[in-house]
């Protein structure tokens, strides 16, 4: 093996033929030889370029409704020969197998072809295996020969091919080779994945993969590096947002834009509604006859906390809300859409990022989240449950009036969305205190009450904002004392899974605080 070797002769087959003449034409014009298939050599005949059909390279014509074309010696030895074997050469020689230097191959269209929801027998039909078979040939070989697996990577070889007379650099070939090897790693992650959900019970393997998105400039603090990747799914979010103004995302944003979105595609389909993030967790969520009031009910719960936060609207952003927002500095904004007005009055903010996204996520669509031990993955169904007041139980001499049930009901969908423990008083549409990530739940139900009696102080309010609010919390009470703190702030109402040991004693405080609670028979822990 040398550092330079030539590309003398290319087997082309692509599903996806996006620069594919171009591409083509350039290696012709390096004097390399084409090989094809199907539609491929159609497309290139079609442009006026000499093809060689691989049947006639092979002496078998394409069978089997084309399962059956690549799949021979003569391919596979012209791409796994190496070229500086003599006894390779000679097997060659014997055999007739000529060397293929160049594989540009981007497989049939799997993933596409499972994101339109298409039937059993058409999802398997477009599961590639000649493909995948050349990409792990010529990768294997990458001291010799060339894998391109990706549109992005044709220029590069094609620099190379011009700088050195025909040939490309052994850097270049591992470096498509690794590529190589990892879209077919996501491409096979794609078809197991979609095969664990068409077959009962816990696979026995799990595998995941993504595409580079953006390199970050760090991660969680300046001394981590950190890459975004997508996982093909195009589920609306941060992940397939448009960015329409502002310095590149940094892993944090990415991270809290993320919590934001999903909790606000919550409210999709109804009025509007804002959520305000820091560090992943809620410090305001409200409802409005607006998207301005929206937010600035939202901004009411913890003002000193949104400075520097992420937001999230269910509407698209309009010229009003656009001008409220920049009051106070502000990350990122993510909303379904913004009007030119908007956007107008967001071009002013050069650090503001704006982002856009073309519909709402469905909260009920099924998914995995992953987490990542020493040693291993966690993996669980994503979150997805939701209740309606016909799940409640209520456990209370007193029944909650309807503008309880409705909050008590906001509360509990916020709550999904904040780390355990957690703890949210919610008035008339809107937090006013979140407790969120403490060891004790008691504490969570202070602190929100605490940073609500703050607010009213800094409004000048009377009475604290948690005066006639309703709670939600996460998980169960295990203690009455965490209820008593929260009918001492103020709040008449309370939502909880129950199961408690002392569920009995929980309710009986209740009683005894005038208060009305139900059972949602549903925890949201979020760790």
């Amino acid at each position: 093996m040398t550092d330079l070797s030539p590309v003398r002769r290319a087997l082309i087959s692509v599903s996806d033929k996006t620069g594919l003449i171009e591409f083509a034409k350039a290696l012709a014009g390096h004097g390399v030889a084409l090989l094809s298939t199907g539609g491929t050599a159609s497309t290139l005949r079609a442009a006026g370029l000499s093809v060689q059909d691989v049947s006639d390279v092979t002496g078998f014509p394409e069978m089997m409704d084309g399962r059956v074309k690549t799949l021979h010696p003569v391919v596979h030895g012209g791409l796994l020969a190496l070229r500086d074997n003599d006894d390779h050469l000679a097997a060659m020689d014997q055999h007739g197998i000529d060397p293929i230097d160049l594989v540009v191959v981007n497989l049939y269209p799997f993933e596409e072809t499972v994101a339109k929801g298409a039937a059993y027998g058409d999802v398997i039909e477009n599961i590639d295996i000649g493909g995948p078979a050349m990409i792990r040939s010529a990768a294997k070989n990458h001291g010799f020969v060339n894998v391109v697996v990706d549109v992005a990577d044709y220029d590069a070889v094609l620099d190379e091919m011009s700088a050195h007379g025909g040939q490309t650099t052994y850097a270049l070939r591992q470096r498509l080779a690794q590529t190589a090897y990892a879209r077919t790693a996501a491409y096979d992650t794609a078809v197991s994945t979609w095969m664990a959900a068409q077959v009962p019970g816990t696979p026995r393997r799990r595998a995941f993969a993504g595409t580079l998105a953006q390199t970050l400039r760090y991660g969680e603090n300046p001394h981590q590096a950190a890459t975004f990747y997508t996982d093909g799914s195009a589920r609306p979010g941060v992940a397939t947002a448009k960015q329409h103004q502002g310095k590149e995302l940094s892993y944090n944003n990415i991270n809290d834009t993320d919590a934001a979105f999903e909790l606000i595609s919550e409210f999709a389909g109804q009025g509007p509604a804002c959520a305000i993030i820091k560090h992943a967790n809620p410090c305001g969520v409200a409802t409005g006859a607006t998207l301005a009031e929206a937010y600035t009910r939202a901004f009411d719960c913890d003002r000193t906390s949104a400075f520097g936060g992420i937001i999230a609207l269910n509407h698209p952003l309009d010229a009003e809300t656009a001008q409220a927002i920049t009051g106070i500095f502000t990350e990122v904004v993510i909303a379904p859409g913004a009007d030119a007005e908007a956007v107008g009055i967001f071009s002013q903010k050069k650090n503001l990022r704006l982002l856009t996204t073309d519909t709402l996520g469905d909260p009920a669509q099924a998914a995995l989240a992953v987490k990542q031990v020493a040693g291993g993955f966690l993996v669980q169904d994503k979150d997805v449950g939701r209740i309606t007041a016909d799940d409640l139980k209520v456990v209370t001499k007193r029944q909650p009036s309807d503008q309880e049930l409705a909050d008590l009901l906001f509360a509990w969908t916020v709550a999904k969305h904040v780390k355990s423990n957690a703890i949210i008083y919610v008035k008339d549409g809107a937090t006013v205190g979140v407790g969120a990530g403490q060891m004790s739940r008691v504490d969570s139900t202070r602190i929100a009450a605490r940073k609500a009696q703050d607010m009213a102080e800094a409004m000048g309010l009377p009475a604290p904002l948690t005066q006639g609010s309703v709670v939600a919390s996460d998980a169960f009470f295990p203690f009455a004392d965490g209820l008593v703190a929260a009918a001492e702030a103020g709040a008449t109402a309370l939502i909880q899974p129950g199961g408690s040991m002392r569920d009995d004693e929980v309710i009986a405080a209740a009683d005894e605080a005038g208060l009305a609670m139900v059972f949602t028979g549903m925890r949201h822990f979020r760790h």
